[in-house]
């Protein structure tokens, strides 16, 4: 089995090769749960809650009656209730946005020097190991969150998010270590179609615990405390597969010795690496175009929610439904969209799927308030492209990623995701305020499928990847 070592890249044999692909995408399974159950589901109704229960019972910091209570002695709203943190006292309905944020930024101080140290040895497997298990485990550690200890919560969070952060981009950093160019791209099809079947059977069963609550002798939190345990089980357990069946390929090429010498040389590593990005512009033109239309993309992942509710009026039940609709329609989703890259190629297929999400953002204006049906069709719209656009442009700048430096542009990849995040709410919250309506607020985020899909047109992918020194696909 040959090596990559910094020259252009070798990959193991067919029969090798399989193996070690029919484990990766385990890790898409496996991770998965973290991003849909704890953060889009789970971690924000509960860990606000827990705040607003710490802000009833810390009146004497936070003034005499810091959460106003109702009739029934519980609280009004939760954008009420002050809590604080080093004498900076903030409401506890922020208390999500927030916390995202500093998980983001840490994420952004720490991912990159990561997977530069990931580039320079040959522990990509232990490395992957290391993050999925700690994120797994302060993931299941969450379950422990209770009463009014929601400062617990808020490091579990980051931690987990960073243990996410970081296997995800040594995990996407083995694609050109077991795939050739021409493999590329029904691989992360693949192992995306599968991280949302894995996430959505997770869902199922912690919604059903969730619903159930009470005919199980549980409340609400003691629910939300059994899907955090679930998604740290889940999380660890499957990615046990991976780990069996991947195998270092890259030859060390740093001299250090110690966790200083190899803590040196990965910010030596990242600096060289910045530095010479500019040398390849193209790459650099790809990726700003991937961050405008993922932007939308998470966008609208991220609002639906509010604009059937708040907007279109729907119930708990109908919001549960259309997540997972969501989330099994993605399946099938991502697997075609790896059959139609087949035939056409990624570049033109992630184009295709750009305009499809023109026309779903078109429709999400339309829909009609209380009309489930219609809400549902939309939901299977989204699932359809969800997540096959992301996967064929991971394989994509897999293709223009210089040798050897696979985990570092990867984290770049996945840093400039969320540093660039913040434009799609801004827009919607900022259209939806002016306007007083959430429909002209959903139709403006048309803007990025749009902008994105023009850039993607004019990208020169081929000569991007000729330009790194890499094989071409067939078809592109």
């Amino acid at each position: 089995m040959s090596v990559v070592d910094g020259s252009p890249e070798t990959v193991p044999s067919a029969p090798d090769r399989r193996r070690e692909q029919r484990g990766w995408v385990w890790y898409d399974w496996a991770n998965s749960v973290f991003p849909t159950s704890v953060i889009t589901v789970f971690g924000s109704l509960y860990l606000t809650a827990v705040a607003a229960e710490a802000a009833l019972a810390d009146t004497a910091t936070n003034g005499p009656n810091p959460c106003p209570a109702d009739g029934d002695g519980g609280t009004n709203k939760l954008v009420d209730c002050q809590i604080s943190v080093f004498g900076w006292h903030f409401q506890a309905g922020s208390l999500w946005g927030y916390l995202l944020a500093a998980a983001t930024i840490i994420q952004v101080l720490i991912v990159p020097l990561l997977g530069a140290i990931a580039d320079r040895t040959q522990n990509k497997k232990r490395m992957l190991a290391v993050s999925a298990f700690g994120g797994a485990t302060a993931t299941l550690l969450m379950s422990l969150v209770a009463g009014t200890n929601w400062q617990l919560g808020v490091i579990l969070f980051i931690l987990a998010n960073i243990g996410y952060g970081c296997s995800v981009v040594i995990y996407y950093s083995f694609i050109p270590e077991i795939a050739t160019a021409d493999e590329r791209d029904a691989l992360s099809t693949r192992g995306w179609a599968f991280g949302y079947l894995g996430s959505g059977t997770a869902l199922l069963v912690q919604l059903v615990v969730y619903l159930m609550h009470e005919s199980l002798g549980l409340t609400e939190g003691g629910a939300a405390r059994i899907a955090f345990l679930l998604s740290g089980l889940w999380w660890a357990a499957f990615t046990m597969i991976p780990l069996r069946k991947l195998k270092d390929h890259q030859r060390p090429h740093g001299s250090e010795h110690g966790p200083g010498g190899v803590l040196v040389g990965g910010f030596r590593e990242l600096g060289n690496t910045l530095k010479l990005a500019r040398a390849y512009p193209l790459t650099l033109a790809f990726l700003g175009t991937y961050l405008i239309y993922t932007d939308g993309i998470a966008t609208v992942a991220n609002v639906s929610a509010q604009y059937g509710s708040e907007e279109l009026n729907f119930d708990e039940t109908v919001l549960i439904s259309t997540i997972l609709i969501v989330q099994f329609v993605a399946f099938v989703g991502g697997v075609l969209h790896g059959l139609v890259a087949r035939r056409v190629g990624a570049k033109r297929t992630i184009m295709i799927s750009l305009t499809v999400w023109l026309v779903v953002i078109g429709a999400a204006y339309f829909v009609q308030a209380g009309q489930a049906l219609q809400f549902y069709l939309l939901a299977a719209g989204i699932g359809l492209v969800l997540g096959g656009t992301n996967a064929l442009s991971r394989s994509l700048f897999s293709q223009m990623v210089p040798p050897g430096k696979e985990a570092q542009y990867f984290s770049i990849y996945e840093i400039g995701e969320r540093a660039t995040s913040w434009m799609g709410p801004l827009l919607f919250a900022a259209v939806a305020g002016a306007t007083g309506s959430y429909r002209p607020a959903i139709i403006s985020l048309v803007i990025f499928f749009f902008v994105g899909l023009v850039l993607m047109f004019f990208v020169p992918v081929r000569k991007a990847i000729r330009a790194v020194g890499n094989p071409e696909p067939t078809i592109l």
